[in-house]
């Protein structure tokens, strides 16, 4: 557990010098204010709109741009240590893989993190002094849109993990990288957008399929805090009818983290430096 925490320090004062989190947290910060603020530009005004509204619209921030910095952050964790020379030199200090791979991981979960909550945080507090609504039921909400968020997070951040170790280069890595985060935020609502529009009766299934992706989970766990009669978003409005239980979306997205990063740990032990 000690080389555990050695590894995640050194990770997380790299982000810091690398200015990873006051990036991130600075991008995050200016889109949200932004998105939340130009919230009632539909209806022709400015302004901070319904917290459900803004909800929805900064949790569409999220799914875009969480998992896109997530994996741009990590996809390089473990190849471009090869790469650079350095992953033998590390392999050679008293610390497993499986250690040497989970503190890394956790450096930068620390990293999506710390630059999440004040990203969202300052945008939490300009809706608030903004007139957003009741304060305690906006505190509630940005604390679950930003606990959902760091979780959608480091799924991704275990996908980049994963494929960190099964790749030989830093190109193809971020070829794959890109190619998950397409997956999962564009790809997959398309595909199942058109096998609703293509069912003609039934379906009673389709909803489940969404738990099938992170992003739509992420998007059910946002949307749960508020009743079906206020607001639906996109494809997830087909599971407002209460098709499961809410605790579902939340189960499923930390077993989104715990699979690849449990298949990376275990690629990473037969790894060859």
């Amino acid at each position: 557990m000690n080389a555990i925490a050695i590894v995640t320090r050194k990770e997380f004062q790299d982000g810091l010098r690398n200015r990873w989190v006051l990036a991130i947290a600075v991008i995050l910060a200016i889109l949200a204010v932004g998105i939340a603020y130009f919230g009632a530009a539909a209806s022709g005004g400015l302004g901070f709109t319904s917290l459900a509204t803004t909800l929805v619209s900064l949790s569409t921030l999220a799914v875009f741009l969480i998992p896109l910095i997530a994996l741009l952050l990590a996809y390089d964790a473990v190849v471009g240590e090869q790469e650079a020379g350095t992953l033998l030199l590390l392999l050679t200090y008293p610390l497993s893989r499986s250690a040497l791979l989970l503190g890394k991981f956790l450096g930068h979960g620390l990293i999506l993190a710390v630059a999440t909550v004040a990203g969202f945080g300052i945008a939490g507090i300009a809706i608030a002094l903004g007139g957003g609504g009741d304060l305690a039921e906006l505190s509630l909400a940005m604390a679950r849109l930003i606990g959902s968020s760091i979780l959608l997070g480091w799924v991704f951040l275990a996908f980049a993990y994963l494929i960190s170790v099964s790749v030989n280069e830093k190109a193809r890595a971020a070829g794959l990288a890109l190619g998950v985060w397409f997956l999962f935020v564009l790809v997959f609502d398309l595909a199942l957008l058109a096998l609703l529009v293509g069912m003609k009766q039934g379906g009673d299934w389709l909803p489940y399929l969404l738990l099938l992706n992170p992003a739509d989970c992420f998007r059910l766990i946002i949307l749960a805090g508020f009743e079906a009669t206020q607001i639906t978003s996109g494809i997830t409005a087909i599971a407002s009818d209460g098709a499961f239980h809410p605790s579902w979306p939340v189960l499923i997205l930390v077993g989104w983290v715990v699979l690849p990063l449990g298949l990376a740990i275990q690629r990473f032990r037969h790894h060859s430096a």
